[in-house]
């Protein structure tokens, strides 16, 4: 009996993990279906969220609220191109808004040279 009551509990305790790793992975991939390709390039580039933040306007929120934008935009799936390229160019994006919201030298001048529109463009869409 001792046996059998082992086993279940270490059944139970593998399904309890199990099902909190699935609530983990969902949590993590709302981000990146919130912030989807489209929804980036509108909001944060053609919105002027991405300008103003670099220009030094922008409130807390609203260089929170880009940081978050790039950071999903990392994680998107790359539906043409190369997914090293989509890596490269996405990284240094998450980089310099990660600077801009640690308040360093240069970081708005980082981040629009980051954000440069043809160099993804040309490979990416």
């Amino acid at each position: 009996m001792p046996m059998l009551k082992m086993l279940m509990s270490v059944f139970v305790l593998s399904i309890a993990t199990c099902v909190c790793s699935s609530f983990n992975v969902r949590a993590e991939d709302s981000d990146t279906e919130k912030y989807s390709t489209k929804l980036v390039m509108k909001s944060g580039f053609k919105g002027g969220l991405l300008k103003k933040v670099a220009s030094g306007k922008a409130s807390e929120e609203e260089k929170k609220k880009l940081h978050s934008m790039l950071v999903a935009l990392s994680k998107n799936s790359v539906k043409k191109g190369d997914a090293e390229s989509w890596k490269k160019l996405t990284s240094a994006l998450v980089k310099a808004s990660t600077a801009v919201m640690e308040g360093k030298d240069g970081a708005g001048e980082a981040l629009q040279k980051a954000a440069n529109c043809k160099a993804c463009h040309n490979v990416h869409k």
